[in-house]
């Protein structure tokens, strides 16, 4: 793999969808499913929270961006029926307490070493992997780099935009409002500026409850790296995919943009024992959209493996 030279402006626009159409539902559905004791492990210098339900094979859910652990909590009633189900919060997304004096470690790749320290750490291999967006991203990294770690991988639509054909230089950052709003410290303004552009809805983030945007709140540190610091994100090649020989479940949104299952379409061929499936009526925001078509697709996946 190497290093990622894609303007922000390209991917951002992925990880921040994941703040989907029914976020006031969906973040409600997740802080209800959550019924456990938070707890923390020490991970390549930092602690990490996680929570820790149910019994059974390990599956390690792992969120995008402007987002934790919480995110999960519509899933986990379903998958404690008869898995062990882990849901951990990357490095700098609440309730974690990093502060950033190394901007090496919000590279993807500092990600995925957290998560084979975390997935070691805990002796949860082999563990089923279900990523989303940016957290699918890490978890592929992570299953490229240690296949011995991981049982079966779900992708729910990863923003690989190596395997696109690069962009023009001449594309203007449309998240510039934005990195002005975070240099002013602005962070409630920078998030809505994300979501003007995501969304194409200038009133979005003032629709959200409450909770939802406090949510959003307690996670931005991560998003205000992504739009200022370069190369965070390795390129991955369909060479790369090749090397994964563990089942992949290619997860993706009826009514995702264009992009994403273009992504998805590269991304199909390169793997030699793959399954793939739309959820419908659904865009980015897949385990919030639809989680009870989410939950369905996915626990039949991981019964098979």
């Amino acid at each position: 793999m190497k290093k990622n030279f894609f303007p922000f402006s390209f991917f951002l626009a992925l990880f921040y969808l994941c703040v989907c159409n029914n976020s006031n539902t969906a973040i409600a559905q997740g802080e209800a499913g959550i019924k456990s004791e938070l707890k923390s492990i020490f991970v390549n210098g930092d602690s990490i929270h996680y929570i820790d339900i149910g019994k059974g094979d390990p599956v390690v859910f792992v969120h995008g961006a402007l987002s934790d652990y919480r995110s999960w909590g519509a899933q986990m009633d379903a998958f404690t029926q008869n898995y062990r189900v882990i849901a951990y919060s990357r490095r700098f997304a609440w309730p974690n307490q990093q502060l950033i004096i190394d901007s090496s470690k919000h590279s993807f790749a500092s990600h995925a070493k957290d998560l084979a320290a975390f997935l070691k750490k805990l002796n949860l291999k082999p563990a089923h992997l279900v990523g989303h967006s940016s957290g699918a991203y890490i978890a592929l990294l992570a299953t490229i780099d240690h296949p011995e770690l991981v049982r079966s991988l779900t992708l729910g639509e990863p923003p690989i935009m190596s395997l696109m054909p690069p962009p023009s230089p001449n594309d203007v950052n449309p998240f510039a409002k934005a990195v002005q709003a975070f240099a002013n410290n602005e962070q409630e303004k920078a998030v809505s500026y994300f979501l003007d552009v995501v969304m194409g809805d200038s009133s979005y983030f003032s629709r959200l409850s409450q909770s939802g945007r406090e949510l959003m709140m307690m996670n931005t540190q991560e998003a205000r790296a992504n739009i200022t610091l370069q190369n965070i994100m390795p390129s991955i090649s369909c060479t790369d995919l090749k090397k994964i020989n563990c089942p992949v479940l290619l997860l993706g949104g009826g009514k995702s943009p264009a992009f994403l299952p273009l992504i998805m379409n590269k991304m199909e061929p390169c793997f030699s024992n793959k399954e793939r499936t739309t959820l419908p009526n659904t865009s980015h925001g897949l385990e919030y959209e639809n989680p009870s078509e989410f939950n369905k697709v996915v626990l039949r996946f991981i019964d098979k493996h």
